[in-house]
């Protein structure tokens, strides 16, 4: 069997670790965090690209389109992850924000490694969701060649719709077969080619920009607050009427009596306060503003 990847720095061995298994673990557990430490920096340098990705991406949200994460492996499970976490951080419909993982289901418990290399899948599951011209897809993989996403990115290209590739190799062929391409070249792993370390950690911090970045462009917080939350909990309840109270300078009681009224929607029990509204006409204001608290509170 030919051996497809010898080249990419994320299949080197760093010499720095190869007598790991012989040190005490606190020296593990030191070199591992100097590893990750370098993390950051490398993301830095695709700051650029990441920027400009997002801004596609929330030019097409901003029209209605969806977010869709492809990946395969720890890839996949970080895209799918960094998806569900949109529904109760940012109250979005959990089809704005998708994440596809090689494999289905099955993947995000177990190994499933071979659904990474049927390229056709990847196309079919694009097919799926009938991706069409306003959606945007992210492509992740380590590598950057994982067949599944490049599939992926393939029918989504030939569907109108936007592409991006992140990966943490230079050249990768998922920056070629993207709209945007980027590259976070973190280098060997302590572990040789286990990309859910320091890779894995790259593809973490990039996902958190690009769907925070994108969800602050539309509007789904004030300021850094997160406004559109669902409290579902006693702990997000309290975390609304902190913030319903911060924002209006009211008090918690009357924020929490806010927050009642409004079915625990935040933004309302703020216009509540702020205008002297009951919930239906601060539910009006929102939305002849567009669903942005701040043009609501201003105008």
């Amino acid at each position: 069997m030919i051996d497809p990847l010898p080249e990419l720095s994320t299949e080197q061995s760093d010499p720095r670790y190869s007598q790991i298994d012989r040190l005490p673990t606190e020296r593990i557990a030191r070199l591992m965090n100097q590893a990750d430490a370098a993390v950051p920096a490398a993301v830095a340098v695709a700051i650029p690209a990441i920027s400009a990705a997002i801004d596609a991406i929330a030019e097409r949200m901003g029209q209605g389109g969806r977010l869709v994460y492809v990946g395969a492996g720890t890839s996949g499970r970080l895209a799918v992850l960094d998806a569900s976490e949109c529904p109760p951080t940012f109250g979005t419909d959990p089809s704005l924000v998708q994440g596809i993982i090689a494999g289905g289901p099955d993947a995000l418990t177990r190994s499933v490694e071979g659904a990474e290399d049927d390229a056709e899948a990847g196309a079919a599951a694009i097919g799926d969701l009938e991706v069409g011209p306003l959606d945007s897809v992210v492509g992740v993989s380590a590598s950057g060649r994982a067949p599944f996403v490049l599939g992926a990115l393939a029918e989504a290209r030939s569907r109108g719709a936007l592409t991006v590739g992140l990966s943490c190799n230079d050249d990768a062929p998922l920056s070629a077969a993207a709209d945007h391409g980027i590259e976070v070249v973190v280098g060997p792993e302590v572990v040789t080619g286990s990309t859910r370390l320091k890779a894995g950690t790259a593809q973490k911090l990039v996902l958190n920009m690009i769907s925070t970045i994108s969800m602050v462009k539309l509007g789904r917080t004030y300021g850094n607050k997160m406004i559109e939350m669902s409290a579902m909990n006693s702990k997000l309840a309290g975390r609304a009427m902190r913030m319903v109270a911060d924002i209006t300078g009211a008090d918690r009681e009357t924020a929490g009596a806010a927050l009642d009224a409004a079915g625990g929607q935040a933004k309302v029990a703020v216009l509540m306060i702020q205008h002297g509204l009951d919930a239906d006409g601060a539910r009006a204001l929102l939305e002849s503003h567009g669903e942005r608290l701040s043009d609501a509170l201003s105008g």
